[in-house]
């Protein structure tokens, strides 16, 4: 067989092994927590569309969720202040948040429209829209911190629409307290209770990192998945840390609040989604329930 031969052999091969997957997850909803390098470098960008734009194709109903931080920051220093954050949430004060809608709306409609360029029917909201995000202030250790809000609570029925006719919602973190007024949301946050509220089979967080490792500077280390019972055991027995401590607790109530499973992949790596939900072994880390079969 020639050579030409073997590699479109191969090719089929690896549609034959993706088959059981995408039969096993048709129909489902999955999160995509939209961050990091991969919203940055553009060759990176295309490919998670491009994986976001197959998830569609093949049968699942994916769900984008964008932060867009070092943009705002970005943005805040052109205005001559500079950025301030407290435990990793940014200090928002009026200014900042008429910035943060901004960049997160022309984030927004720039995700919208390179999905439209591949053949995929989406559209823009932020948790603004329908009521979506309900929020309140959120305090650090007793600290104000400006508009920055922490969920109370998420209304699915506009994305519940959305998803029925067929478009992929684009979902900026902004939301609305009692008094409408406006609120940034940590993105993470707000991609977790979304899943939770739709019910999703999936949640994937693109990162900078490979995943959770035992070992964080042994990427040799890395952990494909990881029970409830064994992040917790990593967070109490200190293997892991810094800002990695949040985004797994994340992880855990999520999968707590019934997402089948919860991803962390490195964005950096090209088509990341698609190799962690459609092969055997994955590229990330997946939390799972305890007593779940891997």
């Amino acid at each position: 067989m020639s050579d030409e031969m073997n590699a479109v052999v191969s090719k089929a091969q690896v549609l034959i092994e993706a088959l059981p997957y995408i039969q096993q997850f048709n129909n489902k909803i999955v999160v995509v927590k939209y961050g990091g390098s991969a919203m940055l470098d553009e060759s990176l960008k295309k490919s998670v569309i491009q994986d976001v734009a197959l998830l569609k194709l093949v049968g699942m109903h994916p769900v984008i969720v964008h932060g867009g931080g070092k943009e705002i920051s970005k943005w805040v220093k052109l205005l001559g202040k500079e950025p301030q954050f407290v435990e990793g949430l940014r200090v928002t004060d009026a200014e900042t948040m008429e910035v943060a809608e901004m960049v997160l709306n022309k984030v927004n409609k720039n995700l919208v429209q390179m999905l439209e360029e591949n053949g995929i029917n989406a559209v823009g909201l932020s948790g603004k829209d329908g009521g979506m995000l309900c929020v309140e202030k959120k305090l650090v250790n007793g600290q104000d911190i400006g508009f920055v809000g922490t969920l109370k609570s998420v209304n699915t029925n506009i994305i519940d629409t959305l998803i029925a006719d067929g478009y992929v919602p684009v979902i900026a973190p902004i939301g609305l307290d009692e008094h409408y007024q406006s609120y940034n949301i940590n993105a993470d946050d707000a991609a977790c209770a979304i899943a939770a509220a739709l019910g999703a089979e999936k949640l994937a967080f693109l990162t900078d990192i490979d995943g959770v490792c035992k070992d964080p500077k042994d990427p040799s280390t890395l952990l494909s998945f990881l029970t409830l019972s064994d992040a917790e055991a990593l967070i109490r027995d200190g293997y892991v840390g810094g800002g990695m401590i949040p985004k797994l607790k994340n992880c855990i109530d999520a999968v707590k609040a019934g997402v089948s499973r919860v991803h962390i992949l490195d964005g950096r790596k090209a088509h990341c989604l698609l190799l962690e939900f459609y092969t055997p072994k994955g590229v990330g880390t997946a939390i799972i329930e305890d007593g779940e079969i891997a």
